[in-house]
């Protein structure tokens, strides 16, 4: 049984699922299997390599003929020809994150694009809707990844969205399957994001050191790091490094992803830090993405199809 939401229409997907945009990883292996499973692929622009990125895109539509998107990292893409760059390779459908919507959205919505940017509050929510965004990526603080400093739990944060907004809202942060997915529905939105599940899919391009450890961490394996700055807050995978760090504090952050090239490719774990959510926890194998996609799907249905009966 097919869902649709506002989601599915708008981007014209199968189901109501959106890959995050990790750096250097989203790219055209992953992406491409994702939006083959009848999800929302993405392709990210974080690392910053926009001639590696364009390549990619022309390889995506090699590998599949579904739709799929690209991200804008605004923090880390500071290319004033971002937009114009997006443009020009053609896609449809980009998701913002980690700046103010009011930069690029209406530019981009000139252009035709569909635009859903991600938010960690309300506040931030609030802003996009009168950048004027077609839809909201809510992330709580489970997710991994950068972080609002301020974190909200997706229990809370997603329905505060949803009562305050008209648009249709995708939910991030602790999602990975499809009981998952049944909660943020019955929270108010109409499409789910993953990003650590996927993370450790079969297709990802990262180091098996770095699947492995999602598999067997508990759901206390991840650190909440840099709150009190300077430069954004993160979650990651606890190691020595990260629960150093989660300590002493740095000084500088960013510092800390010289070696982020041996983390993802190489599995020193120990090189960098590993951006990992609290759902790495539930994770227990290591699964090919249309897998993931379809037995998330099976489980949404059997989840509604048991309230409907327990309500009943």
């Amino acid at each position: 049984m097919a869902i649709q939401t506002r989601v599915t229409e708008m981007l014209g997907i199968e189901k109501p699922i959106i890959q995050a945009a990790m750096g250097w990883i989203a790219r055209s292996q992953l992406s491409s299997a994702f939006s083959n499973a009848g999800g929302m692929g993405i392709i990210e622009t974080s690392s910053g390599e926009l001639d590696a990125i364009r390549e990619e895109i022309i390889k995506m539509r090699d590998l599949t003929d579904k739709p799929f998107g690209v991200n804008v990292a605004q923090a880390f893409v500071r290319d004033p020809n971002i937009v114009q760059f997006i443009i020009d390779q053609g896609v449809k459908f980009v998701t913002t994150s980690a700046g103010d919507p009011m930069k690029y959205t209406g530019m981009l919505k000139e252009a035709g694009l569909t635009v859903f940017h991600v938010v960690p509050s309300l506040k931030a929510a609030l802003r996009a809707i009168e950048a004027g965004v077609d839809g909201l990526i809510v992330e709580g603080g489970e997710g991994g990844g950068f972080k609002n400093p301020k974190d909200v739990a997706s229990m809370v944060l997603i329905p505060q969205v949803c009562e305050a907004v008209d648009v249709p809202v995708v939910a991030a942060g602790g999602i990975m399957d499809g009981g998952t997915m049944a909660a943020a529905f019955a929270l108010g939105a109409e499409g789910v994001l993953m990003g650590t599940r996927i993370l450790s899919s079969a297709e990802s391009p990262v180091h098996q050191n770095w699947k492995d450890a999602i598999v067997e961490a508990d759901a206390t394996d991840t650190v909440f790091l840099n709150r009190d700055g300077p430069g954004p807050a993160l979650r990651a995978l606890r190691t020595e490094r990260t629960t150093r760090i989660e300590k002493e504090g740095v000084e500088n952050i960013f510092g800390e992803f010289a070696g982020t090239q041996d983390v993802y490719f190489g599995g020193n774990l120990e090189a960098g830090i590993a951006l990992t959510g609290q759902v790495a926890g539930r994770i227990k194998g290591v699964r090919p993405v249309a897998d993931i996609l379809n037995e998330t799907m099976d489980q949404y249905q059997e989840t509604v199809a048991r309230l409907s009966g327990v309500l009943l």
